[in-house]
Parts: structure tokens; C-alpha cells; sequence
């Protein structure tokens, strides 16, 4: 997938909110902090998504089009200590009901810190996509903080972890590497017939 144009196309507090136009749907989550936005605008090629230093900055649900033809859906980060707990919850539920109930979502990408110890969360969100049928990968990101031999036991403990079929794929935002392969998963993920299937892992 070349990304030639994208649009902030919608911003919604649910999912029921969002743009009704047919396009497949690809979702980011990950927790709070693990460089969503910052991911986004490496694909993107320019800075769309919202970053900040202070983990949280995304709660909301943000729709971006695609070469008019795909949406990429940045959901709210999960596991912010430092906001309040119903909100927290709040967070936790629209992510729960865009996954169950959007029939346009054709993947999850779940984004993971390989640097720190496998989250019970993002383990959460796994049986969730599994529990729904949902296609899902994997991505490590900010591969580049870690050295070659830590980053690939770091793969295989997520790997193990996560109970996937392979080591998840390494990104990093700041060098480019990993965002070729991730957008071919994308592409080929975007033109897949139906929208739920078994999770790919």
C-alpha cells in the first residue's frame, strides 16, 4: 500500500457516531504511551494523529481516510493510571463495542512495547479478537530502542505470551523499519472478502 492522501475524517466518542460510508476499516490499539499516534504518522508520511509526551492523549475514537477507499481507526489508549477509573472503564468499553459491533472492520493491529513485560491488557484485547472472530496483528514498536538480541527475545516472549503463530512484526517509527511490510499487511488485509473470520494472529 502506498499512501497517496489521507483525511481526518471523523472524530466520535462511539463508534455508532462514525462515517457511514462502506470502506473497510483497519483499527490501532495498543496501551497509553506504546506510540500509536507516532506509528500513524510514519505510515501517513505526515503528522495527522496527535502526540504528546503525556500518555492518554487519545480518547476518543479518530476515523482517517485513506486513498478515499480505507479507514484507518486510531482507538483510545488503554492502561493510563493517571485519569480517572470510570473513565478508564469508559475507554474500555469503546473498544469492546466498536470490535463486537462493526462489521467493516476487517483488522486489528494490536501495538505492544517490547521493552516491558507483556501487559494482562493486551492479553484482554487478544481474547477479545479471538472471542469475536477478528483478524488481528501484532506489531512491536520502537523496535529501535532495543538491540538485536533483545528484541528477538523480546518477539519470542510476546510470541509465547500472546499465544501467537509467529513472533509479531517490529516497527519502529523513527527509522522506517517495519513499515513497508506493515502496510502490505494492510493492503492485503483492506481488499480481503468478508469481515469476520478467525483471528490471524
Amino acid at each position: 500500500m502506498h499512501i497517496r492522501e489521507v483525511h481526518l475524517q471523523a472524530t466520535v466518542a462511539n463508534h455508532r457516531e462514525g462515517p457511514k460510508a462502506p470502506w473497510p476499516q483497519i483499527a490501532f490499539a495498543g496501551r497509553s504511551n506504546v506510540g500509536k499516534s507516532t506509528l500513524l504518522n510514519a505510515l501517513f508520511g505526515r503528522p495527522l494523529a496527535a502526540t504528546s509526551k503525556h500518555p492518554g492523549k487519545t480518547r476518543t475514537i479518530n476515523y482517517y481516510l485513506v486513498n478515499g477507499s480505507v479507514f484507518f481507526v486510531d482507538l483510545p489508549g488503554y492502561g493510563y493510571a493517571r485519569v480517572a477509573k470510570s473513565e478508564r472503564s469508559s475507554w474500555g468499553k469503546r473498544i469492546t463495542d466498536y470490535v463486537m459491533g462493526e462489521d467493516r472492520l476487517k483488522l486489528v493491529v494490536s501495538l505492544v512495547d517490547p521493552r516491558i513485560p507483556t501487559s494482562p491488557l493486551d492479553e484482554d484485547l487478544l481474547a477479545l479478537l479471538r472471542q469475536c472472530g477478528r483478524d488481528f496483528l501484532v506489531v512491536m514498536t520502537k523496535s529501535d530502542c532495543l538491540g538485536r538480541g533483545a528484541l528477538a527475545a523480546a518477539a519470542q516472549r510476546l510470541r509465547r505470551d500472546l499465544a501467537l503463530p509467529e513472533a509479531p512484526l517490529a516497527v519502529s517509527a523513527r527509522t522506517g523499519v517495519g513499515t513497508r511490510e506493515l502496510l502490505t499487511q494492510l493492503a492485503a488485509a483492506s481488499a480481503a472478502p468478508g469481515a469476520r473470520r478467525e483471528g490471524a494472529g
